[in-house]
């Protein structure tokens, strides 16, 4: 089956994209990639270039892998340097790869967008044809769905790679109190105080949803998240359009909580929400506060979800931090096919090995979590 390649989804109509997308996926949305790529976050410049492949029959889209060409392994989350390093010493090009997932957030969900199960599989069994012509080495699809799970397993010459997160779950508390009254005492007094110690500082919090902010405060909320990177001397993934960008498109799937100190705004964690997930995505401040990082982008957020009726609250990768207050470890999956049989071969031995670690990891994990024993 031959592939149709898209550098670009101004190319096809958002209606016609977002018909393979379900409705509670607002990372997959045309308004959310194309406003990835309309603001220059993405490009030849970023070592991410958009190279998207479509199934399509009789001028119908039928299957789509929102797919980039890679220059690097750098916003991804799933590490693979090394396995770039391995191929460096030995002589092997790694790069350029094929990379499909959601482009700097870390955020499990559909993948493999089909109208019906056979054309995404069509899709997917013409994928080694395709590194094959391009000359890429790889193929790696990251943070994927059961459906996407199900259709990789059955495919030939696929390494399935998990990795662990961790995710709050709202088990229908009433307020946040309810949340607390779930914990050990000593857990739920640490809470407390770490709540206590924020508002001392004068601090208050103020909720927005995308369409309520003006420019001014999309550029602070730009200064937070390009400080948070500043700090580690890096560049933001991100450009200040992009914001903008995403206000204008999908305003209704945007959440941001200002902290402020009197009338003056000095930290913020931008969200979305999908169905019934809260996606925490970036955070930053502009002055430093005792345990503010804690009640703005965990806190609020428990706050917001059980307010709203929302069932996950999925803060992002990494963060043992999260485990102490109440986030449980959830295993994620990834994929990879490498047509190195020799680099092939090497890393089916390394993630044998890694998710008797990993499995092993999550287990003990959950014995760092806040909640009574029953």
């Amino acid at each position: 089956m031959p592939l149709h390649v898209l550098d670009s989804l101004s190319a096809i109509a958002p209606l016609e994209w977002d018909a393979l997308v379900p409705v509670n996926q607002p990372f997959l949305s045309h308004a959310f990639l194309s406003a990835l790529e309309d603001s220059a976050s993405l490009g030849p410049q970023s070592g991410w270039q958009a190279e998207h492949l479509l199934h399509i029959e009789d001028g119908h889209l039928l299957a789509a892998l929102p797919s980039y060409r890679k220059w690097h392994s750098y916003g991804e989350y799933v590490f693979d340097h090394g396995w770039a390093d391995a191929c460096a010493r030995a002589g092997i090009d790694y790069y350029p790869k094929l990379l499909t997932a959601v482009p700097f957030s870390p955020v499990s969900g559909p993948r493999l967008l089909a109208a019906r199960v056979e054309d995404g599989l069509e899709l997917l069994g013409s994928l080694p044809g395709y590194l094959e012509i391009e000359g890429l080495s790889s193929a790696h699809i990251n943070f994927t769905d059961a459906f996407t799970d199900a259709a990789l397993a059955g495919q030939e010459g696929w390494l399935q790679r998990i990795g662990c997160q961790y995710h709050w779950q709202n088990r229908g508390y009433r307020d946040f109190q309810d949340f607390l009254d779930a914990l050990s005492s000593r857990k739920r007094k640490q809470m407390r105080k770490e709540r206590e110690q924020v508002a001392g500082q004068g601090i208050e919090f103020e909720w927005l949803e995308g369409g309520q902010l003006d420019e001014a405060q999309w550029d602070f909320v730009y200064a937070c998240y390009a400080n948070t990177y500043a700090i580690r001397r890096q560049a933001p993934y991100l450009t200040r359009t992009f914001f903008s960008l995403l206000a204008e498109r999908m305003p209704e799937a945007i959440r941001v909580v200002l902290a402020k100190q009197g009338s003056r705004p000095v930290a913020m964690a931008f969200s979305l929400v999908g169905g019934d997930s809260f996606y925490g995505r970036y955070w930053g401040c502009l002055a430093e506060f005792d345990r503010l990082h804690f009640e703005t982008c965990f806190y609020q957020g428990m706050d917001y979800a059980i307010a709203h009726g929302l069932q996950r609250f999925d803060a992002g990768a990494q963060g043992e931090h999260k485990l102490i207050r109440g986030f449980e470890p959830v295993i994620t999956r990834s994929w990879h096919y490498l047509r190195h049989p020799g680099l092939k071969a090497a890393v089916a031995d390394f993630l044998m090995r890694e998710q008797e670690g990993v499995l092993a990891y999550a287990e003990e994990a959950k014995t760092a979590l806040p909640y009574r024993q029953c």
